[in-house]
């Protein structure tokens, strides 16, 4: 074996010996995304359950304000049908006397 094919050799086996390492970095750096990625889903659907249960009482809240405000026209209106049927009334007590 001459010189060139010593050298060649050692080479080729420093490169594998490379590439083996950068393969099992490889691997736990996919293996570390990989339970980033599960962490993530986990953080996201806890956010979608507290977003779900704080919007549920929101909305009923929502839909309590719009029913009091119907409520307070309604009663604003039979308000106003009242005292206008006494002004008619004391009109026409009025005209009488």
């Amino acid at each position: 074996m001459d010189i060139a094919q010593i050298a060649l050799f050692i080479v080729i086996i420093i490169l594998a010996i490379v590439f083996v390492a950068l393969g099992v970095q490889v691997f736990f750096i996919l293996r570390d995304f990989r339970k980033t990625v599960f962490k993530a889903n986990k953080v996201l659907d806890n956010t979608n359950t507290i977003t779900q249960s704080v919007s549920a009482p929101l909305s009923s809240l929502s839909s309590i304000a719009s029913g009091i405000k119907a409520g307070a026209s309604f009663v604003s209106l039979f308000r106003k049908i009242i005292s206008g049927g006494k002004k008619k009334h004391k009109e026409i007590d009025n005209g009488k006397q």
